[in-house]
């Protein structure tokens, strides 16, 4: 499955650094890690046993703690395109919240440009595809600068707005003004939502004009099961169905914050009912995981097939918030022959 062409529309980049990396920029900066054994480090932050967003989101301080200089910067966002492209992914959309990044004194704008760069120059180097998203935490008043800063920061490859952090008690509403400007602007939103907030708020991120729902899972809470299948559907599920609104389903990511069994997960079922999913890796380094194992649990544990994995990478490159030049391109050239390969059903890009 390794080889298989993927695309991947939700990944942190602080959320999916390589331990030695972090061991090596903490011990450039003179920063405490909870492991000092380098080799130890990855076990560290891999939050299986979180079983909460709110436990999940505590070891990202230790990343985003090494990513406050542009050389930084540079080595994480290079070294995620070139651990993304080893797994034959074609192309990524990485997303980020800048402010993060600004203790040792750059600028939101600065920071973006340092990620810009580190991506392009992995991205000639591995032929990957590559945009940014922009996040802003829910529980934080940057959501509006954020977004405008989006917007002037699209010539470095910007391309969405979200809103990321704690769902309970945040809802996307509080941020209209933000999510409104970067929609009016010619941003792209996509919104977290139903991950650890119930279907509620997957409703409220549709709402506010959320394109793609982040993660989405909990869209299964207003669904009524029988032997393992969607029988019914209440009104958050249905409009999500009808309107085709794409989820960034990360199988892994969830496994930890809810402690869910690997077969346990909706995804199967969300995919047999012809929601709009797609497979993604939300963050390497805290879940363990990396596109090829996304692959696999949905195989493994979920039915999924050949004609499935080439589905759900289709609606994942339908659903990128690139241009549909590149959208074509990477599915004639690269996508679509490797998949005929291993014998899936396919049909060439019509825009």
């Amino acid at each position: 499955m390794r080889h298989l062409p993927k695309v991947i529309l939700h990944e942190h980049l602080d959320g999916s650094l390589r331990p030695r990396t972090v061991h090596r920029l903490a011990e450039r900066a003179g920063r405490p890690l909870p492991v000092e054994r380098p080799d130890l480090l990855g076990d560290w932050f891999h939050q299986s046993g979180a079983h909460s967003l709110e436990r999940y989101l505590q070891a990202f301080s230790h990343t985003v703690g090494v990513m406050q200089d542009a050389d930084a910067l540079r080595r994480v966002a290079s070294e995620a395109v070139e651990d993304l492209s080893s797994h034959s992914v074609v192309y990524a959309e990485i997303r980020f919240a800048p402010h993060l990044h600004t203790d040792g004194g750059m600028s939101p704008a600065q920071v973006v440009q340092s990620v810009a760069e580190g991506l392009s120059e992995a991205a000639d180097r591995t032929g990957m595809g590559w945009s940014l998203i922009l996040c802003s935490l829910r529980h934080t008043s940057t959501s509006l600068e954020t977004a405008r800063l989006a917007a002037r920061t699209s010539p470095l490859g910007v391309v969405g707005f979200d809103l990321a952090g704690p769902e309970a008690g945040y809802p996307a509403v509080e941020h209209l003004p933000a999510i409104e400007a970067a929609l009016d602007a010619g941003v792209r939103v996509t919104l977290h939502a139903g991950e650890a907030a119930g279907a509620p708020s997957i409703r409220d991120a549709l709402s506010c004009g959320a394109e793609r729902i982040g993660h989405g899972v909990e869209v299964i809470e207003d669904c009524r099961v029988a032997a393992g299948e969607i029988s019914e559907m209440g009104p958050v599920a249905t409009e999500v169905l009808e309107r085709g609104v794409p989820l960034e389903v990360c199988i892994k990511s969830n496994l930890d914050t809810k402690g869910w069994a690997p077969a346990g997960h909706p995804v199967g079922m969300l995919h047999r009912a012809g929601f709009a999913v797609t497979l993604n890796t939300d963050n390497r380094l805290m879940s363990s995981t990396t596109p090829t194992n996304e692959f696999r649990l949905a195989v493994n544990h979920q039915g999924f097939g050949v004609d499935d994995l080439a589905g759900v990478t289709r609606r994942a490159l339908e659903a990128a918030f690139c241009d549909e030049g590149l959208k074509a391109e990477l599915w004639e050239r690269r996508i679509l022959p490797a998949y005929r390969v291993e014998g899936a059903r396919l049909s060439p890009w019509v825009g």
